[in-house]
């Protein structure tokens, strides 16, 4: 009898502890190539020091790009309707989680009743008018013997992590976008300065030509033409400040704020470095990007569903109890007028035509889904570093050469216009010569504007020092507990998720 006694307290317990019908998870694996086939200039480094943790944007040691930067990520919109989107998967991992806790729930009434003289099998001698008072505590708890809620809870948690790290892809999209906005406005203001500079220029050769058609020393025609290089240059000037003024305006919605009020003062002529950027194996790029670790997540996801639709198919067993009291008047907290009820019940499907194989073998379907769009994500994310890792070494080459054919022009616009001066060659040659040398300096800006910009892309293609540290841990998905109460007004943004590779 003793035997029987601790075989079946095994049972019961081997019941309570349920069954997980998911199939066992592990993270997926791809073959990846031991380097980068680019060779741009970068450091090696080791995968922990791949990118340094927080503010990435320090390595351009710009103050005004810093401000701009945190601004953004204190009231960009999009990104506090990201922060909402995390709290919302949160609050769903608590709604899942619900389901693990017994139910409990109290009901009182009061009613005064009256029947009708007419009422069927109504004895003649009986009563037609009474009281009916009472109050009732009860309790229910389904039972999850096949861990269909502890799925429900794993997916929805694993979900929330893929949401928190889709809210730091998304500032490091936003913050990406800022910075190589701000470096397209550096490159405009520096072709203005050219612009300016040209100008200027150009004036001086107007003068030059109109005093020698005055003293008939030269025709019309190179008045006319030194008028028309004057005209051109003024008018590219001013579409490089329309340029300038809508980037303003969208580095302003970026920050938060209205572009009536928002302006950026014109950059001083200084040179902004070009950030050496530590890079290590391609194998831990799978843990820095937080697009990559948002689809594992999805993955993770799907893959506790299955288990949710596979215990479909076996029974829920629930139990619950009642107890309280009832009279006919206020006499109620006495034995007599107590009720109570215990019992428990099975439901097992039989026949749905189909349902529950069908809502199985979709599971099936989005978890394979959630791999295939993994796979997609980590090949794109290799393409993007891949490419501007050839950027960054063929724009480097592309400076040296632009800065050798700018030496080159401008000698030659001297010379020609020298020559023109003292009346030993004829001003087409001196158009000629101003045309070339002016592409050669906006050419030679928009390639360091390229520069920089790519790499802002780089950083952003190696995950901006973001690392899946930074994820939340399942506990930490969990809003609150099972007995928290409190207010019932507007909750404050959670904090767990921060700026840059910080976390809490």
């Amino acid at each position: 009898m003793m035997r029987m006694k601790y075989l079946a307290i095994a049972a019961v317990a081997s019941l309570l502890t349920g069954c997980d019908l998911a199939p066992a998870y592990h993270d997926p694996k791809m073959i990846l190539p031991a380097q980068y086939s680019g060779t741009g200039p970068f450091v090696k480094a080791a995968p922990a020091d791949q990118l340094q943790r927080g503010p990435w944007w320090t390595m351009f040691c710009d103050p005004e790009l810093s401000d701009l930067e945190a601004r953004l990520d204190a009231a960009n919109p999009d990104l506090a309707a990201a922060r909402e989107t995390w709290q919302q998967s949160r609050d769903e991992v608590a709604q899942a989680r619900s389901g693990l806790f017994p139910s409990l729930d109290f009901a009182a009434g009061v009613s005064e009743n009256r029947e009708s003289h007419h009422t069927l099998f109504h004895s003649s001698g009986g009563l037609y008018q009474e009281s009916s008072n009472g109050y009732v505590g009860s309790a229910s708890w389904q039972i999850d013997f096949w861990d269909e809620t502890q799925n429900a809870t794993r997916a929805a948690s694993r979900y929330a992590q893929g949401t928190a790290a889709a809210l730091a892809d998304a500032r490091l999209s936003l913050e990406m976008e800022l910075a190589s906005d701000y470096m397209e406005i550096w490159g405009l203001d520096r072709q203005h300065a050219v612009y300016a500079q040209t100008i200027r220029l150009y004036g001086t050769a107007v003068s030059i030509t109109q005093m020698r058609l005055a003293d008939q020393i030269s025709s019309g025609l190179d008045v006319a033409r030194a008028e028309n290089q004057l005209g051109s240059a003024q008018a590219a000037d001013t579409e490089v400040l329309a340029q300038r003024s809508v980037l303003e305006h969208s580095i302003a919605v970026l920050v938060g704020a209205n572009p009536i009020d928002f302006h950026l003062a014109p950059f001083p002529q200084r040179h902004y470095k070009v950030p050496e950027l530590p890079v290590s194996v391609p194998s831990s790029l799978l843990q820095r990007r937080p697009d990559i670790a948002q689809a594992e997540r999805s993955m993770a996801a799907a893959n506790a569903t299955i288990g949710v639709s596979r215990a479909a198919f076996y029974p829920n067993i629930r139990l619950s109890a009642d107890a309280g009291f009832e009279d006919q008047g206020f006499g109620l907290a006495s034995l007599p007028n107590a009720l109570w009820a215990v019992g428990a019940s099975a439901m097992m499907p039989l026949f749905e035509g189909g349902l529950r194989r069908a809502e199985l073998q979709a599971s099936w379907s989005r978890f394979n889904e959630a791999g295939d769009r993994y796979r997609s994500t980590v090949l794109n994310a290799f393409r993007e570093v891949e490419d501007n890792l050839v950027l960054t070494e063929r724009l480097h080459a592309e400076s040296k050469q632009r800065e050798a054919a700018l030496r080159a022009a401008l000698t030659a616009q001297d010379m020609s216009l020298h020559l023109y001066t003292e009346g030993l060659d004829n001003f087409l040659n001196v158009t000629v010569a101003q045309i070339a040398a002016l592409d050669a300096q906006i050419a030679s800006v928009k390639v360091e504007t390229r520069r920089l910009q790519t790499s802002v892309s780089l950083i952003g293609a190696l995950g901006g020092g973001w690392s899946t540290l930074d994820l939340p841990t399942p506990e930490q998905t969990v809003p609150f507990g099972p007995l928290t109460y409190g207010s019932q007004e507007r909750t404050k943004a959670n904090g767990i998720i921060q700026a840059s590779g910080e976390s809490n």
